[in-house]
Parts: structure tokens; sequence; C-alpha cells
């Protein structure tokens, strides 16, 4: 390791409130809570490594490697890496397969090193490593679905291209990173470099619709979740997830990306929570 113990974390600043969905809320069993706090916590650290432009590429892999020693148990001890010991023990008590942990430690190192993306074949790829495992997590802990993990990952799929969407000029202009598939970019007559705008063109205006022709199918696939649940705590918390991706589907189709961060007004955020939790109830 290249980094001082003191400095393997590099927190962004970012928490429960930038995130698109509610995390560990008063919808699911007080006794879990902890848990998925602490499951946040690993991702959130972990992925400030990933994001963090002041590192390179090789540094941020090494204190990646570390945090999957430690949740893997091969370096127990080692004081950098208490919040990945922290998801080890999480993970033993609640009886949860490890690769909910180091599939997104996965996708974190190849954010690190993989900056383009040739299709969205090649994006869903990465979403189901860098995405999907959220998803499979919170099933693990509420007793499964009767569908499986399909319409999960599908959800958790549509809400990372929501993110890279609401995102695509901060991470193109701080980390040289674009999530838009070149073939889109190169078909609609759009340029990378359309990124650096104030505002979207005709052309990117056109691969991010295809983009969200593309959510809204696998929120199609999501619809299903709530049902299939055998959990209805859980059910009203992916209802009302499910809600908040229509809803940000939405404005993103109506609103510039580029020229402001596309967010939901809290009271739509609240009211995506009361369908939510009536459409489950009812």
């Amino acid at each position: 390791m290249n980094a001082p113990v003191n400095e393997l974390e590099t927190p962004s600043g970012k928490d429960v409130e930038y995130e698109n969905f509610p995390v560990g809320s008063w919808l699911l069993p007080a006794h879990l809570r902890p848990h998925i706090a602490t499951y946040y916590r690993f991702a959130r650290a972990a992925d400030d490594i990933a994001d963090n432009s002041d590192i390179s590429p090789e540094e941020k892999v090494d204190r990646l490697d570390a945090f999957e020693d430690a949740v893997r148990g091969r370096k127990p001890t080692d004081p950098a890496t208490e919040t990945a010991q922290r998801m080890r023990d999480s993970l033993a008590v609640t009886g949860t397969d490890v690769r909910r942990a180091t599939d997104l430690l996965r996708a974190f190192k190849q954010d690190a090193t993989k900056l383009r993306y040739a299709d969205w074949d090649d994006l869903i790829d990465y979403c189901t490593y860098s995405a999907a495992p959220v998803g499979q997590y919170l099933l693990d802990l509420h007793g499964g679905s009767t569908d499986g993990y399909e319409p999960s990952n599908a959800l958790c799929i549509a809400l990372q291209i929501i993110n890279h969407l609401q995102d695509c000029q901060d991470d193109f202009r701080t980390l040289d990173r674009v999530y838009l598939p070149a073939d889109m970019l190169e078909k609609a007559g759009a340029s990378i470099e359309d990124l650096n705008n104030s505002w979207v063109t005709p052309a990117l205006r056109r691969v991010i619709d295809q983009m969200l022709d593309g959510t809204d199918e696998l929120l199609k696939t999501a619809g299903r979740l709530p049902g299939g649940l055998r959990s209805k705590r859980l059910a009203m918390e992916s209802a009302t997830i499910i809600n908040i991706a229509h809803a940000l589907v939405g404005r993103l189709r109506k609103n510039d990306p580029l020229a402001s961060r596309i967010e939901l007004p809290k009271p739509v955020y609240i009211w995506c929570g009361v369908r939510g939790v009536l459409s489950t109830l009812l």
C-alpha cells in the first residue's frame, strides 16, 4: 500500500441526502437499518476513492484492493480498513454473501481505469456490478422475492443510468469519465466534447433520450418487484423508489442536465413515497 493508514479513505462529503432513493428509511425493519447503514457507508467510502480526481488510477486500485482484503477477512486488523471490517462483520451476522460487497469493489476498480463505454451492453455490464448488488443485498436481508433478482437488478441499473445522466457533465469535467455509449454518440452525430457546453445540443439530446428509452424498459421489468417481495416493508420502499425513478426520467426528458443537475423537489419526492406506500397497502 502506498497510502498512509489515516488517508486510505477520501470522503467526498456526499451522504444519503445526495442519493436519488431513500437509504435505510423508516419503512424498513428497525433491526436491519444498522446493517443497511453499514453497507451504505462501505459503498460510499469505496465509491469516493474511485471518484477522487487527486489519486492516480493505480493508487485507487491499491486502496480498493485493501478494502477487498478486509471484507474477505484477509487482513482483519488493519486500522485503515475499519469501514470494510465492519462490513465483513455485518455480512457475517446477517449471513449475506460477500459478493454483495466485492461486486461493488469490482465496479469501482473498473471506474478507476475505464473511462469510456462502447455500447449499451457494455454499460449494462458495468451497472450489473456497480448497482445491482445493492438490490440483491436488500433482498437477501428481507427474505428474497418470488421473482428472483431480475426485477431488482433492473431497478438498480435504471437508477444507476439515471444518475449517470444527472452527473454526465461533472463526470466528464472532473474525471474524464463518460458513461454515454460511444456508438449512440456516433450515430446521433454527437461528440464527447458536447458535454462541456452549458446546454444540451440536439444531437446529445437524442443520445440522452435513447438512454432514457432504455431506462424505461428496465423500469417495466422493475415494476414487478414490489408484488414479488416477501417483505411488505421492502415492497413499500421499492414501490417508492420505482415512483422516484419514473419521476426523474420524466424530468430528464423535459429538462437540460447540462444546465443544472436534475433533481426532484421535496414535495414530489414525498408524494412518490405516499403513492408507494398506498399502492402496496391497497
